[in-house]
């Protein structure tokens, strides 16, 4: 928790304010016993009404300004917790927005979103709860026990001897109940990962007719999740009715030997009621305070998980000034690259690959084969394990972020639309393209048909993740998406396995004609995506098994000549044959 004090910085006032207020309430609840005993042995005892209604006066007094005191707490309190809230979670989302590709996939996004969403909640509760409380219940507690020895010094020691009795009862809650709070936090990252995933999922699991299966699984974790609250909840459940008893008993013994100490004339009736006010204030503080480190115990775990996330810091790091490319040599070059997910076996094994400027180059392979890892290393989604990527003569690790982006546009497998409008999402590749620069990614995405059909045009509303257009729309808009940046390379990672056969081939001829000068890496299944390539590379198990064109690798790569032979008509193969006879 003291990691994140720092976003308290900027409320110090409130910080201040808040508790300084709750502590004038505190000592004018204090001074409310003392003015009923007044009542009871002053006005009731000599019958004075006017006196009664002028000590009332004054309880209702102090009553209005214990409330406005506590209601400006409340207000400062209010203010800095939803501030710290604030900033924790903005700092939280820029963060995790740093992290390399690796490192989400090792802490898992929905552990993510839970510390995003009810970490940061409870962390800002907590920081609420501190500022109204901290001071306050301890505070209370004191000082009655204080007023209680300036009434009488021996019926006082029943208050010493309650307090710890009280707090004993706390610490031993408490320390049950800590580790549980810790696993609870665990357990409902657990559902939240079941949840997002059937979410995400849902199409495949009712297509499957797994319905039941999910719901069982969904099931046993929410009652693990159960379980363990069920415990916690059980032990915390002791803690009202001991401290009740222990403060019940002590009100009994305060009653007991008060009654004989005013038979003996060493104090009133108003005071013994003084008394039994000051015990029930001391029970509420302890009360209070133990719901305090309820809270911050559950703060505290929470804190613990939002600092794990902050202290994991990003494996890719950019230098901070743009590198000096050189002319006159490849666009991309991959140097004895070698590739691992963190794995003992490589993804990527020894890829030697040399790419000019404005080559065309189709990567092909079966599942598996590494076909995507290797362009990932591009745009430096990861770091190569050994070797090194190269773009204009510069180690990708050189190179700054802004002017990596910059000279690399890539489309990925699962095409991504964001909520806003199509415009919107164009713009994400590019922030001050014109209509004129919009349209013309789209006619050479071939998406510019579907667009126009729409009512609105560029202004159509897309859902959130794009749920209201096709699987081939995405893709398209996607690809437009990073053509509109005209892009040093190109890279389209399988990006139109959802559009039919024509639409594939006007896609091909629009970027091969509109993309002069441009480096592109086509990613794809089918052979006649890449066929017409400057470049084939025919990907392996993680290894180079051929690089050429069509022509060349159906002659030489048995790998290659395989894929054609179940992929391409009879015609095709007759063609291939020919020219090799």
């Amino acid at each position: 928790m003291i990691r994140l004090l720092k976003y308290l910085k900027d409320y110090k006032k409130e910080c201040i304010i808040g508790p300084l207020f709750k502590l004038t309430e505190a000592i004018f609840e204090l001074i409310v016993p003392l003015v009923v005993a007044s009542i009871i042995d002053v006005g009731i005892k000599n019958k004075d009404t006017g006196y009664i209604l002028g000590m009332g006066g004054i309880m209702v007094l102090l009553g209005f300004t214990g409330l406005v005191c506590a209601l400006t707490a409340q207000y400062f309190a209010a203010k800095a917790s939803m501030g710290f809230g604030a900033k924790v979670r903005s700092d939280l989302f820029n963060h995790v927005n740093s992290l390399s590709f690796s490192q989400i996939d090792k802490i898992g996004a929905p552990t993510l979103i839970t510390r995003l969403t009810s970490d940061v909640n409870l962390a800002q509760t907590g920081v609420n709860m501190v500022l109204r409380q901290f001071l306050r219940a301890p505070f209370i507690a004191i000082g009655a026990i204080i007023m209680a020895f300036t009434i009488d010094a021996k019926l006082a020691l029943i208050f010493v001897a309650a307090a710890p009795a009280i707090c004993l009862i706390l610490y031993v809650v408490m320390a049950k109940t800590i580790p549980m709070y810790k696993n609870i936090q665990k357990k409902l990252d657990k559902v939240a990962g079941i949840t997002r995933e059937n979410l995400s999922g849902v199409r495949v699991v009712r297509a499957f007719s797994r319905q039941d299966d999910e719901v069982s699984r969904f099931s046993e974790k929410s009652e693990e999740l159960r379980d363990e609250s069920k415990c916690a909840g059980r032990i915390s459940a002791w803690l009202n009715p001991l401290t009740y008893a222990v403060v019940n008993l002590a009100i009994i013994a305060i009653i007991y030997f008060g009654a004989k100490t005013v038979d003996a004339g060493r104090i009133t009736q108003g005071e013994v009621v003084a008394l039994v006010n000051y015990m029930t204030q001391i029970l509420a503080a302890l009360i209070m305070l133990a719901n305090l480190i309820v809270t911050m115990t559950k703060t505290q775990a929470s804190a613990a998980r939002i600092a794990e996330a902050f202290n994991m810091k990003p494996d890719i790091e950019y230098k901070a000034d743009d590198s000096k490319s050189h002319e006159d040599v490849p666009k991309v070059v991959f140097e004895n690259v070698s590739f691992s997910y963190g794995g003992d076996e490589n993804s990527l094994e020894n890829i030697n690959l040399t790419v000019n400027k404005g080559e065309t180059v189709g990567i092909i392979g079966s599942t598996g084969s590494g076909k995507s890892s290797l362009v990932n290393l591009i745009p430096r989604f990861y770091d190569v394990t050994q070797g090194a990527v190269l773009i204009d003569g510069v180690d990708v690790r050189d190179m700054s972020k802004q002017e990596l982006v910059s000279k690399v546009g890539i489309v990925l497998q699962q095409a991504s639309a964001f909520s806003g409008t199509i415009r919107d999402n164009i713009l994400i590749g590019k922030e001050d393209a014109t209509d004129e620069e919009i349209y013309k990614s789209l006619d050479t995405a071939q998406a510019r048909e579907f667009v126009d059909s729409k009512p609105r045009g560029l202004d159509t509303p897309v859902s959130q993740g794009g749920k209201n257009l096709s699987g081939g729309q995405k893709q398209r808009l996607s690809i437009a998406r990073a053509i509109v940046k005209k892009p040093e390379i190109l890279i389209l990672d399988d990006s139109a396995s959802a559009l039919d056969y024509a639409t594939d081939a006007k896609l091909r001829s629009a970027i091969k004609n509109d993309t002069e000068g441009m480096t592109v890496f086509i990613v794809s299944q089918r052979a006649t995506t890449i066929k017409n390539a400057d470049m084939i590379v025919v990907l392996d198990d993680g290894s180079i098994a051929g690089i050429g064109t069509h022509s060349e690798l159906y002659k030489n790569c048995p790998t290659y000549r395989e894929i054609c032979n179940l992929q391409l008509s009879h015609d095709e193969l007759e063609k291939l044959e020919n020219e090799h006879s």
